[in-house]
């Protein structure tokens, strides 16, 4: 029985917003002072650090949960499915709804829930639950999705990533440049004509790295210290990061018993461009071999980073010739490869 991917959508934001559009913001160090530099000085290292040109954030009347089943109903409808077929429905996000101009999240109901009644299912035995695994929860609801299969109590589920960061960032943190919306969805299912769960791997490291990436407050001194923001300490999760995992993707080949030469391509969380480049150049360092060009399909310099949104848009996109130079075809082997909050790290070794 193969396990796989058979219908994928995504949901991205019309709302533009480049890199100039920061140029009038005051950011701040951690302990409220100013920087040295003038704002283009700073976004222009911005860019050359994340990638970062432009990223969307949603329209104003809508929230995670809308967007999350606007991408389920395009990945529903790609698979050819009858809704009602669905046992589970997994949505991975971070902070709940956060309406437009609020900063207190929203989980009740749960967000998958929400989906589930926009969708309009009547079905009972469709269970839906929320993930919350930071940014690697979507392949992390793949991975239970295929365990849910593999065990013969479910035989479709939907899995979505969604996330509306420009709800939570801080104005005056510059990381808020880094932050975007978006959702990506996808039906994992029993198929024997789709692809197939070669191998995964996930590992939770919270003894010193648990709040790495956490809630806090304004860097401006003067705002309401009851008011968090996303926050991280961008330094130790990229050496985390580029440490950890390489050797994640590592183990979950290895398990694959697939030879690193007949992987295609490497879907991996648009993060940081330079962060994501160092973590495969580091991979393929482990077989003493270069990066192939081309291995790694990259949205971020438009999309930004939509956390748990990022690899199913993305990969929603390859799928359907919508990023220049990069396609994936049947038989293809893939690997899915996150990091986040935690802190978490996942892979996927999967065959088209």
């Amino acid at each position: 029985m193969h396990i796989g991917i058979i219908g994928t959508g995504s949901y991205i934001p019309t709302s533009v917003i480049e890199n100039q559009d920061f140029n009038n913001h005051e950011f701040l160090n951690a302990d409220g002072s100013s920087f040295k530099q003038d704002n283009p000085v700073i976004i222009e290292k911005f860019k050359a650090i994340t990638g970062i040109k432009e990223r969307r954030y949603v329209e104003e009347n809508l929230n995670t949960s809308d967007i999350a089943f606007l991408a389920a109903e395009k990945a529903i409808a790609d698979a050819e499915i009858d809704k009602e077929e669905l046992d589970y429905i997994i949505l991975a996000h971070n902070f709940g709804d956060v309406a437009h101009g609020q900063s207190q999240s929203d989980t009740l109901p749960s967000l998958a829930t929400r989906v589930k009644h926009h969708l309009r299912i009547r079905n009972p035995k469709c269970i839906a639950y929320d993930m919350l695994f930071g940014c690697p929860g979507w392949i992390e609801g793949v991975i239970q999705a295929n365990a849910f299969i593999k065990s013969g109590i479910a035989k479709k589920c939907l899995v979505i990533g969604a996330e509306t960061l420009s709800r939570i960032v801080d104005p005056y943190d510059r990381d808020s440049m880094i932050y975007s919306d978006g959702a990506g969805a996808t039906v994992v299912a029993a198929d024997d004509s789709g692809g197939q769960i070669l191998a995964h791997e996930s590992a939770t490291y919270a003894h010193d790295e648990a709040y790495f990436l956490f809630y806090g407050k304004s860097y401006l001194s003067s705002s309401d210290e009851h008011t968090k923001y996303i926050k991280m300490f961008g330094r130790k999760i990229y050496e985390f990061a580029v440490t950890h995992v390489p050797q994640a993707m590592n183990e979950c080949l290895k398990e694959s018993g697939v030879p690193i030469s007949e992987i295609k391509k490497i879907f991996i969380h648009q993060a940081n461009e330079k962060m994501d480049e160092a973590i495969v150049k580091r991979f393929y360092g482990l077989y003493d071999l270069e990066m192939p060009e081309g291995i790694m399909p990259m949205n971020i310099e438009k999309l930004g980073n939509s956390s748990v949104a990022t690899i199913p848009t993305l990969l929603d996109m390859v799928r359907n010739g919508k990023l220049e130079n990069q396609s994936i075809q049947k038989g293809d082997v893939i690997i899915f490869a996150s990091v986040g909050a935690g802190m978490n790290i996942n892979a996927i070794v999967y065959k088209v």
